[in-house]
């Protein structure tokens, strides 16, 4: 049987979706859309509705995502489609995750937990659990966010999804980094990066070297630190990544940190006395911004870092 029009633009489109061509993926659903509207077809309706929401989530467009999303859960419900309505549900929580709504976020996540327990679907699940797991760290639960992340980890290994387990391995990481404990944080990044490397997933690897960068330069190792950064700034330019010059400028910062560590403390010899200066006005510290979700499909917030992320793991998405 011929696909429909709406079924053949919804294909291209997503062929769009996962080169990051936005603007080209967005034309087709919208297209597909008007098709369906006019069909009548509420199961090709509510894949278009989706995966219009999530190219609008990945864009920014949160409020417009939210109007698809819910739309699509009303038809949903309508339909009786309980796994439908729990991913649906886990979008419509990543929305509010992405803007630091934790409590709304952790509403729409029990919800669909709820759901997706009495379907035994192992693999929403997997996602679900890390999911819960950013909201736990983002709101200072470190220990039942690591229980979220062990549940996940079981789910991931269970169901064969080794990508999921390398990306829940980051995330611990960067757990454990939230309390300064560096060689746990080393330990799981570490297991993380092995994972990618065997799977010569390049996108998962640089997200795994970007926070492992991270955590040897709060260890002080300037040396390791650097070496990583250029791995993950050769990254950056081989995919054309967004983030090649943030990188770049962060690897800058720390040679110019190696070389005056490398500098004598006084030359020539002589010791000369700091001028007296006025105290320095306090400046504030600077939030990180999170990143976007990277993927459509089943929703997460842990994603394959690079992205590095709300399926694939979407919500802890920090990009190398």
């Amino acid at each position: 049987m011929a696909p429909s029009p709406s079924g053949r633009l919804n294909r291209i489109g997503n062929v769009y979706f996962g080169r990051g061509r936005y603007a080209e993926a967005f034309s087709c659903y919208q297209k597909a859309l008007e098709y369906d509207r006019k069909a009548a077809d509420t199961a090709e309706l509510i894949a278009t509705l989706g995966n219009l929401g999530n190219i609008c989530a990945v864009s920014g467009q949160r409020e417009q995502a939210d109007t698809y999303y819910r739309e699509v859960l009303s038809l949903q419900k309508r339909l009786g489609d309980e796994g439908g309505i729990g991913a649906t549900l886990v979008n419509l929580g990543n929305l509010r995750a992405d803007v630091g709504e934790w409590d709304r976020a952790r509403a729409y996540y029990l919800e669909a937990r709820d759901i997706l327990d009495r379907l035994h679907d192992d693999a929403a699940l997997a996602i679900l659990h890390s999911d819960l797991g950013l909201v736990a760290r983002e709101t200072g639960a470190f220990d039942d966010a690591l229980r979220e992340y062990e549940r996940s980890l079981q789910l991931m290994r269970r169901i064969g999804n080794q990508p999921g387990v390398a990306d829940v391995y980051r995330m611990m990481a960067r757990t454990y980094a939230t309390r300064q404990m560096w060689e746990e944080a080393a330990s799981c990044v570490q297991t993380s990066s092995e994972i990618a490397q065997r799977l010569g997933d390049d996108l998962r690897l640089a997200g795994a070297l970007y926070v492992l960068a991270g955590v040897r330069e709060q260890q002080g190792r300037i040396d390791d630190a650097i070496n990583l950064f250029e791995r993950v700034v050769q990254y950056d330019r081989q995919y054309q990544l967004p983030k090649l010059q943030e990188n770049m400028q962060r690897l800058a910062a720390l040679r110019e940190r190696q070389s005056r560590d490398m500098a004598p403390a006084h030359p020539g010899g002589v010791e000369t006395p700091p001028l007296p200066t006025a105290p320095a006005h306090p400046k504030a510290a600077i939030t990180p911004a999170r990143p976007k979700p990277a993927e459509a499909g089943f929703p997460s917030r842990g994603a394959a870092s690079v992205p590095d992320t709300p399926g694939s793991l979407k919500g802890d998405t920090e990009q190398a």
